[in-house]
């Protein structure tokens, strides 16, 4: 049975900048920044670190390289102040130390010399110190040295935020929180080379909401986002964490069995179809609502079956049975094009039910696989 394809999301809708982007680099920060301020004498220490205060900064004195080393390696440290003769570890190497802890954040790092000390500040900036100050040095110019070197933590930190909100939107939906369309397609390649590498089988689900148009129809778009997001929590329940559950379009999710017979896919599919249609949804409107789902389950391997795309044809075809026999129910495609609809009983009918029809409903087919 040849059935045309259907129009699908090709991946999630774009995400809006404002949404990514939601303050400016030069926004002042939402607390003091802290300063590290780090000189063996005594006077210099304090005499920087009541400066500092004045400014606003949070100020930790440290006597020496070695306690600098381990306030910074607290973490929340925004600035250090290093003189470089000092005690116990010397400004220099201290300074290669904190670089080395930061390599995943930047810790701007100021050396504090005398104005003849031309190689120990060239030194300095090589092995990673961002800024100096000479000794000695009015209040003006620390103060204006250290905010530059803060605006530029703060831009640093900005430009972070967003590179990894970026990265996790390149393999997540936002809305659900699921995988992404365009993971799920690397993943579902991933899963069938290894299945024909290692001759094990790969199950696919293909989950469509019912009537979702009429959900938001009558509630509004939050309503039906509420309803997708409600959905993908129920099937992130029913499966193991080695499944791969992603968005697949508007309204539809797919999952990825691994290692996977036809009973135990079924056992999935019968349970993601008990758990959405068992459940109440509440939207934006505070009233609750049932939904259901249609089911569409192919196996590989299968003589119909060779390549990942046909692995998704044929759940897309099983998917399209169910809806096209009533919806609200489980289609599982078999070989020859021949799909196969197991009789399963809604919750609501089985509590109704004698004893004698609830044993008889009850005969699951057997599972070779777990629920977690």
């Amino acid at each position: 049975m040849r059935v045309a394809a259907r129009s699908r999301f090709a991946q999630p809708s774009p995400v809006p900048a404002e949404k990514i982007i939601n303050h400016r680099p030069s926004d002042p920060p939402a607390r003091p920044a802290k300063v590290v301020v780090t000189d063996d004498d005594r006077v210099t220490r304090e005499a920087i670190c009541s400066i500092l205060r004045r400014a606003g900064h949070e100020v930790f004195p440290a006597t020496d390289g070695q306690e600098a080393v381990e306030i910074v390696g607290q973490g929340g440290v925004d600035l250090v102040l290093l003189d470089i003769l000092m005690p116990r570890l010397g400004g220099i190497e201290t300074c290669r130390i904190i670089k080395g802890m930061t390599v995943d954040t930047f810790v701007p790092v100021m050396l504090v010399t005398v104005r003849t000390d031309t190689a120990s500040r060239v030194e300095g900036l090589k092995i990673g110190a961002d800024d100096y100050i000479s000794k000695p040095f009015e209040e003006r110019e620390l103060i204006a040295r250290i905010e530059a070197m803060l605006r530029i933590k703060r831009l640093n930190d900005h430009f972070v935020a967003v590179r990894q909100k970026l990265e996790r939107l390149s393999v997540y939906d936002e809305l659900t929180g699921l995988y992404n369309y365009r993971y799920l397609h690397t993943r579902l390649q991933e899963e069938f080379k290894r299945a024909e590498r290692y001759h094990e089988p790969l199950a696919c689900v293909v989950i469509d909401i019912d009537k979702l148009h009429d959900h938001n129809e009558k509630g509004g778009q939050r309503h039906g986002d509420a309803i997708l997001r409600g959905v993908a929590d129920r099937i992130r329940r029913c499966v193991r964490e080695v499944d791969v559950v992603a968005r697949y379009g508007g309204e539809e999710f797919l999952v990825i069995l691994p290692s996977t017979h036809l009973p135990g896919s079924m056992a999935v599919a019968d349970r993601i179809w008990r758990e959405v249609r068992g459940q109440s949804f509440a939207g934006e409107t505070g009233q609750p609502c049932r939904v259901t789902v249609s089911i569409g389950v192919a196996m590989y391997p299968s003589p119909d079956i060779k390549t990942k795309e046909s692995l998704l044809r044929a759940a897309d075809t099983a998917l399209m049975t169910a809806k096209r026999e009533g919806s609200d129910r489980v289609c599982v495609f078999q070989q020859h094009g021949t799909v196969y609809t197991p009789d399963m009983v809604p919750i609501v009918r089985r509590q109704e039910e004698g004893p004698r029809e609830r044993n008889r409903h009850d005969s699951n087919p057997p599972s070779s696989r777990s629920k977690p």
